[in-house]
């Protein structure tokens, strides 16, 4: 480590989900961009001059002059990275995050192509973060190793359910409203979603009801459809629930105020879900709200029909949907094992 921070790679640096690893690791107390990647087009030029940014807010200075470098294991190596953040499109990862991990790196993915590995974690550390030590059936520390963050829609439901657990989740209904940021950049074509919202996005409602399970290590029945809308970040999700026990929803609320994820980590929320009893809350254009900013899972409109308790959800599907939830797993990771 130089200067006490650890060097780490971001894989894949210009894409939507890059753009965000760039901006959340640029300043970042813990870690030090040494190596970025991007196509080999985009080999040698500045990043403020390759990328097409995206994001609502102005490029941070620090990460303007960085310099795009080819996907090279022995160059990364050289570098003195130890971290990797994968940015990857999953057919790409695949392949190319084993590698990573067999010549000796801890790799931080947003990809699904390693998600359901039995020897992988789909980690968020305010659910699960005992799935860690799935990484030492992986070899560490004699190797890399390779630990996942989840689904996006995922990630926003798996973090308010979490708290509740004590109930007995029996069932959860769940459909998404989702963000066109979350299809990649360029992403959809404007004449398919404007004015208009499509049923259909390809495997995500069996990522939901897959993932849901391993990562909260529940069984319940999951019941889903996910909806592509024109909004360009935060993915809406309305909820039902089932419980084995008699749950109000001051109850539920409660549950939610009380809960934290109990560490001190830069990229994490202290209030990780946060209520709202407004009628119109909460809505995409909060997605960027939060301390820090994207990282706080809102909720709104809760109500108890027959036995079952609805509400809505907002995760930024970019931050902690996304990049954001791969540096806060790989904070995880180096306070549990002391490498800060």
């Amino acid at each position: 480590m130089e200067g006490g921070k650890i060097k780490v790679a971001v894989i894949g640096a210009t894409g939507a989900v890059g753009q965000v690893f760039m901006w959340m690791l640029g300043n970042h107390p813990w870690f030090e961009i040494t190596y970025a990647t991007a196509s080999a087009s985009r080999i040698g030029l500045k990043y403020a001059s390759t990328v097409h940014w995206v994001m609502p807010f102005e490029m941070p200075e620090s990460i303007k002059d960085i310099e795009m470098k080819e996907f090279n294991y022995g160059k990364m190596k050289e570098a003195g990275v130890k971290i990797v953040f994968s940015a990857l499109p999953a057919a790409v990862a695949s392949e190319a995050e084993p590698q990573l991990r067999a010549n000796g790196f801890y790799v931080f993915s947003n990809a699904a192509a390693m998600r359901y590995d039995k020897d992988v974690p789909i980690m968020i550390p305010e659910a699960n973060k005992e799935q860690l030590s799935l990484i030492k059936e992986q070899g560490y520390p004699e190797t890399g190793f390779i630990v996942t963050n989840a689904n996006c829609v995922t990630t926003g439901l798996a973090v308010a359910l979490a708290p509740l657990r004590k109930f007995g989740i029996k069932s959860v209904m769940i459909n998404s409203y989702q963000s066109v940021s979350g299809a990649g950049y360029p992403g959809l074509s404007s004449f398919d979603i404007t004015d208009n919202c499509i049923p259909f996005i390809k495997g995500e409602e069996e990522k939901i009801e897959k993932e849901l399970k391993k990562i909260l290590s529940i069984d319940p029945d999951v019941y889903a459809y996910t909806v592509r809308v024109p909004v360009m970040f935060g993915h809406l999700e309305t909820v039902w629930l089932e419980f084995e026990k008699n749950v109000e929803t001051e109850d539920v609320i409660r549950a939610w105020d009380e809960f934290s994820l109990g560490e001190d980590l830069p990229s994490s929320a202290k209030h990780p879900i946060s209520y709202s009893p407004e009628n119109t809350f909460p809505q995409p254009k909060y997605a960027f709200w939060g301390e820090p900013k994207g990282m706080v899972v809102y909720t709104g409109r809760i109500k108890k029909k027959n036995d079952k308790i609805g509400f809505c959800l907002l995760v930024n599907n970019i931050v902690k949907g996304a990049a954001g939830g791969s540096i806060e797993n790989a904070e995880t990771f180096v306070k549990e094992y002391g490498l800060v």
